[in-house]
């Protein structure tokens, strides 16, 4: 999709740094919502170039602008994120809207599947990339979002209050079959409310996939990356996320994300305590996030798994919200938890 002419003329005339030399690029990534290019610009520019392909739907613009706000909102603050270098939304240049940020000279658990050395045979350095990890949802929840230029991002009001019924109109536009365990889960979930409500930036999908590390010893976040989903809203979300399947012990090395060897790193309540002791939160309401999260999830997964086709991926996303719509019913039947609706969550400012 470059188009190097387009793309050094627009550049230019945003007189980012680099101007005049000759462009080398590189595609990093592609898929249906985003495609990632390298793009260098003689010694001055070392830029990731983020755009959707030509096929993505139109809606992808908004979320390209979406992702760039927040990539910018979070300059300056003490969240681990590339510094934002400019925006396009004309389509002339490149034919979708895109935008650039600072080159991360890092590596994505993703992509590696392995954990590169020395986090490979090293269990104590390799302890530090779930430190890494939970510090950087910590951080984020911090950050003030109306001084940061967010504000109108999301609609913090009412936020637990819009959840059920965004999810369960989702599974009525999508839904074809029964998924075991919804009504016990959305009943639950409207009768019950988080101790407190602190509204922050959420980013909405954060696990290892979607952060970056620099290299070498010890870890440190370099990134977080794709920002598709995030808002302004609840982070303690984010939290529930990556804690859900987190082991509580990992010296087995089963449990946890399928697509790295969790052994040697802290266990569940190690985590959540990192996470209450660097974002300031309490975590005692943690059950009513984990059922909403698990809720959540399983409707985006079963939209996914009714859309499937002949796609063996989205296929195989049936069992997995069968499986997430149980597991969200199970725990609201054996909580403890009892902050209920008519004790409303009282927000606080940040």
């Amino acid at each position: 999709m470059i188009d190097i002419d387009r793309l050094a003329a627009w550049l230019d005339a945003q007189d980012v740094p680099g101007k005049g030399a000759s462009i080398k690029h590189r595609l990093v990534t592609g898929g249906a919502q985003n495609e990632i290019y390298e793009i260098r610009r003689g010694e001055e520019l070392h830029a990731a170039l983020r755009i959707p392909p030509l096929s993505a739907p139109p809606a992808r613009d908004a979320g390209i602008l979406r992702e760039w706000r927040i990539v910018k909102g979070l300059g300056g603050t003490d969240v681990p994120q590339p510094k934002a270098v400019a925006v396009c939304e004309d389509p002339s240049v490149l034919g979708r809207t895109f935008y650039l940020m600072d080159f991360v000279d890092g590596w994505s658990p993703m992509s590696a599947r392995t954990w590169p050395a020395p986090f490979d045979t090293d269990q104590e350095a390799r302890a530090g990339l779930a430190t890494e990890l939970i510090d950087g949802i910590a951080l984020l929840s911090r950050v003030d979002w109306r001084a940061q230029g967010l504000e109108g991002l999301g609609r913090p009001e009412g936020f637990h209050e819009r959840q059920v019924d965004r999810w369960t109109a989702m599974l009525a536009k999508v839904g074809r079959r029964e998924l075991p365990g919804f009504a016990e889960a959305e009943a639950w979930l409207r009768a019950h409310r988080p101790i407190d409500y602190i509204p922050g930036v959420l980013h909405g999908d954060y696990q290892f996939a979607n952060v970056m590390y620099r290299h070498g010893a010890p870890a440190r976040l370099a990134a977080i990356l794709d920002w598709e989903m995030g808002t302004v809203g609840d982070p303690k979300l984010d939290l529930a996320w990556v804690i859900d399947k987190w082991p509580a012990d990992t010296s087995s090395g089963e449990g946890g994300f399928s697509y790295v060897d969790m052994t040697g790193m802290p266990g569940r309540d190690a985590m959540i305590a990192r996470y209450a002791a660097v974002s300031g939160r309490q975590v005692d309401d943690l059950d009513y996030y984990l059922v909403l999260s698990r809720f959540k999830l399983a409707i985006v997964i079963e939209q996914g798994f009714q859309r499937a086709g002949n796609n063996p991926t989205l296929k195989a996303f049936g069992p997995v919200a069968l499986d997430l719509m149980g597991r969200a019913a199970d725990l609201a039947s054996s909580t403890s938890y009892a902050v209920t609706e008519s004790r409303p969550s009282p927000v606080t400012s940040k």
